[in-house]
């Protein structure tokens, strides 16, 4: 019997901990359940780092020169971060192993200028002559050209016009904010503010960049892409608005800043920041301080206590995270606990539960009632705060996590929960983030959406989620059915020709099809259908050798590399052999292959290790790496290979 004690059987001390782990699936299982559960804090959640690439480090160090108060400590920390991550070429790439990003490699090259590093340096050499051949700084993205016109360093007519008078527009007008994404709109207030009053790094070194540029900042002529009609409207209409900006009236102007700080001071979030996410603090605690509030003001001061509160110190590095992510880290960790072992582990996620229970959304304002303003709250949102934005991703897992959790007291939380995801469903039957129906892709060509990431729209990963939530529940709630149905639709839709579906919120084609693979589980679509049978094959035809599987970030970029890596990852693995066993594959020789490639690499301690990133922010445009998916992700999948097994 798997669930057969090892110790029982054998004298412990005779036998490495790799041994055992070998030739004991319950060992391996209870090792990695320990580990995972003495990572789990007092309060009762999870939560682990959450790494970027090196622009957002980059930018703290900016915004220190912007404000000129450098920490020289700090300072050098992130410095040697930043260092240590230059490519061979000398670049910088926007993951482990990725293809060069100017963007990212101007802003490194200019903060650590600004952080004493001579350009005569044998670094710093290689990563000028990288940019200067791709064509100079005035080539990056508008997110950099906006830092650069604030330090300096091109002229304002290098980046979008985005006037705060935008405050004003109708709700009717083709460009209107609540027509783009949560991370957008926390991002272009401030910045509205910013680029309106042409704001000015104090930069007291007065360090610039001028070598990076091929044509002289004044020269330069292109800015901006105009490849396609739309494009080239957007751009006459940027023109436009230039040369009619001395024509608008004082007072609308101090009206539209007005709504822009009141807009941004009523969603600042506490010391969680402005929508949780970094760009987006840094840009408010910029906008309020150029609107003349005081350092000293209750707002401000929480404003950089928000910023603070991401750095991460390792011994001789920092670096800055993005976000914090403690609710998804729980939810997922109390998902492989239960699979684990639900009696050993009930003490723990109570108190996960428990926990997560205070952070759910109930009446507080947020913007997805813009366009559902008669849904009731019941969300969760990523971070330890962030009530105007709470995430269908994240609601629909915990939510799923706690109606299988066989625990009391939840059902208020599960149900509440549910029917406010399948209120946010879309028109086409899927599910986007943070919003329903943020479709809006003409907008995507504005000269401020060069990262082609403005919008929210559907994706079939959290659709897929919320079909796992509304499946569990449809047995006693029926009223889902049609929801589910849509739902359901839209997945088939979303398959590709090849079987698999495209991750959007992690890393890609394996986290797409693990995803719905889970979710088709809970619903009552049959394991012979095409959707499940196509997947398969295409889970099976991408294992690699070594019995495991893994995907890195380049099939974003290329997509014939869709379920291809290096080397595989432990996490990418568990992934699909979740899927696998949903699809009812637990006897399979790729699933015994794949439980024997994690168990090989569990460490002594009990998890596993794996090298770097997991998961998109924006595809393309910026990764992240999820310092808990090689813990709990490992755990689960040996945990239901094991409970599989005992039912057969």
């Amino acid at each position: 019997m798997y669930t057969e004690s090892f110790n029982e059987k054998n004298d412990l001390e005779a036998i490495s901990v790799s041994a055992r782990k070998a030739f004991n699936l319950d060992f391996a299982i209870n090792a990695a359940q320990t580990e995972l559960t003495n990572l789990q804090t007092d309060q009762g959640y999870w939560h682990f780092e959450l790494e970027a690439d090196c622009s957002i480090t980059a930018d703290y160090i900016l915004m220190m020169h912007y404000f000129g108060e450098e920490n020289d400590s700090l300072q050098e920390q992130m410095a040697t971060y930043l260092r240590a991550r230059q490519t061979e070429n000398g670049s910088y790439s926007l993951f482990t192993g990725g293809t060069d990003d100017l963007s990212c490699s101007v802003k490194v090259y200019f903060a650590l200028k600004l952080a004493g590093d001579k350009t005569t340096s044998p670094h710093m050499v290689k990563l000028k002559n990288y940019i200067l051949a791709q064509g100079g700084a005035a080539k990056s993205n508008v997110f950099t050209r906006i830092t650069l016109a604030i330090f300096e360093q091109i002229p304002w007519r290098g980046v979008p016009y985005i006037p705060v008078e935008i405050m004003l527009l109708p709700k009717w007008f083709p460009f209107h904010l609540d027509r783009v994404s949560y991370w957008s709109r926390t991002v272009m207030v401030p910045l509205f503010i910013l680029c309106t009053l042409k704001a000015k790094a104090l930069n007291p070194k007065k360090i610039n960049i001028s070598e990076l540029f091929v044509t002289p900042p004044d020269e330069e002529k292109h800015y901006f892409s105009n490849d396609t009609l739309l494009s080239k409207i957007f751009l006459g209409l940027d023109k436009l608005g230039l040369i009619t900006r001395p024509f608008i009236p004082k007072r609308l102007t101090q009206k539209s800043f007005d709504l822009a700080l009141t807009w941004i001071i009523e969603r600042l979030n506490g010391e969680d920041g402005l929508g949780g996410i970094f760009p987006a603090m840094v840009a408010a605690y910029q906008a309020m301080l150029l609107l003349d509030m005081p350092l000293d003001h209750p707002d401000v001061k929480t404003a950089r206590q928000a910023v603070d509160k991401l750095i991460v110190f390792r011994d001789q590095e920092a670096y800055c995270q993005p976000c914090l992510s403690p609710v998804w880290d729980t939810g997922l960790a109390a998902l492989a606990l239960q699979e684990a072992d639900p009696k050993g582990t009930r003490q723990s996620r109570e108190k996960a539960y428990n926990w997560l229970k205070t952070k759910q959304l109930d009446k507080q304002p947020g913007d997805w009632q813009i366009r559902q303003p008669h849904l009731e709250g019941g969300g969760w949102a990523f971070q330890f705060e962030n009530p105007h934005y709470p995430d269908v991703d994240d609601t629909a897992v915990v939510a799923f996590a706690m109606a299988n959790a066989d625990l009391p007291n939840l059902n208020e939380s599960i149900n509440r929960a549910t029917r406010w995801t399948a209120g946010m469903q879309s028109k086409n039957g899927g599910f986007g983030a943070f919003d329903c129906d943020n479709t809006d892709y003409y907008l995507n060509h504005i000269p401020f959406a060069d990262h082609g990431a403005l919008l929210d729209p559907p994706t079939a990963d959290v659709s897929a989620r919320c079909a796992m939530l509304l499946g569990h529940q449809i047995k006693n709630h029926p009223e889902y059915q049609t929801t589910l149905d849509d739902t359901i639709a839209y997945l088939r839709s979303e398959q590709e020709t090849d079987g698999s579906w495209f991750g959007r919120w992690g890393t890609n084609y394996v986290y797409g099809t693990w995803s719905v693979l889970l979710g088709l589980e809970q619903t009552q679509v049959p394991r012979n259908d095409p959707m499940y049978t196509k997947a398969v094959k295409w889970l099976k035809s991408v294992q690699n050798s070594d019995g495991g599987w893994g995907e890195d970030n380049h099939s974003y970029h290329d997509d014939s590399t869709r379920g291809q890596a290096k080397s595989s990852t432990c996490f990418q693995t568990a992934w699909a052999l979740l899927g696998l066993m949903a699809a009812g594959e637990v006897n399979s020789p790729e699933v015994k292959n794949g439980i024997n490639y994690i168990l090989a690499n569990q460490t002594e301690e009990g998890l596993w290790v794996d090298p770097g990133f997991t998961a998109p922010g924006f595809p393309k445009v910026f990764y992240l790496k999820y310092y808990g998916y090689d813990k709990f992700f490992p755990l689960w999948a040996l945990a239901r290979y094991r409970n599989e097994l005992i039912k057969l």
